[in-house]
C-alpha cells in the first residue's frame, strides 16, 4: 500500500515538474533553446512579441532609433497580413524579425500537422511582406513539448526563449515594468516584451514603449550593450567553438 502511495506521489511529481519545464522560459527538459549568454557578459538582447501592432510597434521603432539600437521582433503571421508595411518599417530600421506563429495558439495542447502549419503559414506571411528574414522562432506563452522543438528544427527554425522578462502583458504603469527588469538583469540576458497584444490589433503597448525609453540609456550608462538575437547567439556559438579549440 506505501509503495503504491508513494509511486503515485512520485509519478505526479514528474508530471508537475514537466507541466513547469513546457513553460519555464529557462526550462530545458523538453529539448533545447537559446535562453541567452552566460551571465555577468555585458550584452543584453530586447525582445518583443506579438507584433506587429499599429500604432504602438510605430512609437516603439522611435524610441529605438533615439537610442540606435537594434532589437528582435517575433511577429503573429496574422497581424503581418493585416499591416506588411509595420513589418517592412521593422527591417527597414535594421531589427531582426522572428517567426511567433499565425495565430498565438499554445502549441502545447496542438497536434503535430497543427504546429507544422501554424510556423509555415506564418512563414509565409513574413515572406510576403518582408523577403527572407531570420530562423528565428518564440513559441507563444513559451509553450513547447518535444514535437514543437523538432517540427521548429525540420523547418529550419531555431526556438528562443528568455530569462529576463517585463510581465508588461497586462499593460502595468511603465516604472512597474522597469522595476522587475531591473530585479532580474545580470548580463547576457534575452529580455521579453510586447509591442502588440495576441488577442486583437491595437492593445495598448504605451506604457513598454515608455519603459523601453528608459530602461535602454540606464543600462547603457552601466556599460551595457544592446544586440539582437542573432548576433547573441553568434556570440554564444564563437564562445562555444573557442572552448572546444581547433582540430589538431
Amino acid at each position: 500500500m506505501l509503495g503504491t502511495v508513494l509511486a503515485g506521489t512520485a509519478a505526479a511529481a514528474v508530471l508537475t515538474a514537466a507541466g513547469y519545464q513546457s513553460m519555464a522560459p529557462t526550462g530545458q527538459w523538453n529539448g533545447r533553446t537559446f535562453t541567452g549568454l552566460p551571465r555577468r557578459t555585458k550584452h543584453l538582447a530586447l525582445t518583443y512579441d506579438d507584433g506587429p501592432n499599429d500604432p504602438h510597434t510605430l512609437h516603439l521603432l522611435e524610441v529605438l532609433a533615439k537610442h540606435d539600437v537594434r532589437a528582435t521582433f517575433f511577429l503573429i503571421g496574422r497581424y503581418v497580413r493585416q499591416h506588411p508595411e509595420i513589418a517592412r518599417e521593422i527591417v527597414k530600421a535594421g531589427h531582426v524579425v522572428g517567426n511567433h506563429t499565425f495565430t498565438h495558439p499554445l502549441l502545447t495542447f496542438n497536434s503535430a500537422a497543427e504546429i507544422r502549419r501554424e510556423l509555415s503559414a506564418c512563414r509565409s506571411a513574413l515572406r510576403d511582406a518582408i523577403g527572407e528574414h531570420s530562423n528565428l522562432f518564440r513559441p507563444p506563452f513559451g509553450g513547447r513539448r518535444p514535437a514543437v522543438l523538432r517540427i521548429a528544427r525540420e523547418l529550419g527554425l531555431e526556438p528562443v526563449m528568455w530569462n529576463v522578462t517585463g510581465y508588461d502583458w497586462n499593460a502595468p504603469p511603465s516604472a512597474v515594468i522597469e522595476q522587475k527588469i531591473a530585479k532580474q538583469i545580470r548580463g547576457g540576458d534575452v529580455i521579453l516584451l510586447h509591442d502588440g497584444g495576441h488577442k486583437q490589433m491595437g492593445a495598448d503597448r504605451s506604457q513598454t514603449v515608455l519603459a523601453t525609453d528608459s530602461l535602454i540609456p540606464k543600462y547603457k550608462s552601466e556599460a551595457y550593450e544592446f544586440v539582437t538575437v542573432s548576433e547573441m547567439m553568434s556570440e554564444a556559438n564563437a564562445g562555444a567553438n573557442a572552448r572546444v579549440g581547433p582540430d589538431l
